[in-house]
C-alpha cells in the first residue's frame, strides 16, 4: 500500500478475474485469460499508484434463478463461480497480486456488483474503501458488460471518481460491451485506456 500516492487516494478494483469466466470455464468469456494476464501486469507495474488493491469473486452457493438449466445469457446463466471450486478462486495469473482486501459475493443471490460483496470478516466493499480513505477507483475485470459495469456504476453512485480501464476488461459479447460502455459514459463513469495510469 502506498502512503504517498499523489492526488486522490485511488484503489484498483479487480472484478471477478476467475477461471470460471475464462476460456474453458463454466461461463468462459473470449479473451478472459489474456485480460487476466494484462491485469496482473498492470497491477505489478503500477502498484505504487494505488493506495489499495481489492479483488472481488463470484462465490455462489445457491443463487436461485441466477442459475438456470435453460439460460438466456442476459439475466440467467449456467452454474458458475461455484463456491469452493477451483474455478471460483482467483485466476492463476493473479497468484502474485497480494491484494490488500478481497471480497466475495453472491452466495445466495445474483450479486453482479462488487459492492454486494464482503470480506472474510463480513465488511462490505464500500466500508473497506471508506476506511482506507479511498476517493477514486479504477475498475477492471470480467465481464465488462455485467459485473464490471455494475461495480463501476455503484462506485460512481457512492461519489467515488470512477474509471473503467477499457483494455483491462472484456464483455460477454461485443454488443453487450458496447451497451455497457454507453451506460457507463451516460452515468458519468470515465472510460480510459490503462496507459492513463501514471501519467
Amino acid at each position: 500500500m502506498s502512503e504517498n500516492t499523489p492526488g486522490p487516494r485511488r484503489a484498483l478494483l479487480v472484478v471477478d478475474v476467475q477461471p470460471t469466466f475464462c476460456e474453458g470455464g463454466e461461463l468462459g468469456v473470449e479473451g478472459g485469460h489474456a485480460v487476466a494476464q494484462r491485469i496482473a501486469d498492470h497491477a505489478r507495474d503500477h502498484r505504487d499508484t494505488y493506495a489499495l488493491v481489492v479483488t472481488t469473486q463470484d462465490w455462489h452457493v445457491d443463487p436461485g434463478e441466477h442459475w438456470s438449466p435453460d439460460p438466456d445469457f442476459v439475466d440467467t446463466w449456467p452454474p458458475h463461480g461455484i463456491a469452493g471450486s477451483p474455478n471460483a478462486e482467483l485466476h492463476p495469473a493473479l497468484a502474485d497480486l497480494a491484494p490488500d482486501a478481497s471480497v466475495k459475493k453472491g452466495e445466495f443471490q445474483a450479486a453482479y456488483s462488487g459492492f454486494e460483496g464482503v470480506d472474510v470478516d463480513g465488511t462490505p466493499l464500500a466500508d473497506i474503501l471508506r476506511a482506507a480513505g479511498i476517493e477514486a477507483v479504477d475498475v477492471v475485470g470480467i465481464a465488462e458488460s455485467h459485473c464490471v459495469r455494475e461495480t463501476a456504476l455503484d462506485a460512481h453512485r457512492l461519489g467515488l471518481d470512477t474509471r473503467v480501464l477499457t483494455d483491462l476488461t472484456v464483455p460477454v459479447t461485443p454488443e453487450l460491451g458496447a451497451a455497457a460502455r454507453e451506460a457507463l459514459a451516460a452515468a458519468g463513469v470515465a472510460l480510459e485506456a490503462s496507459d492513463v495510469v501514471g501519467r
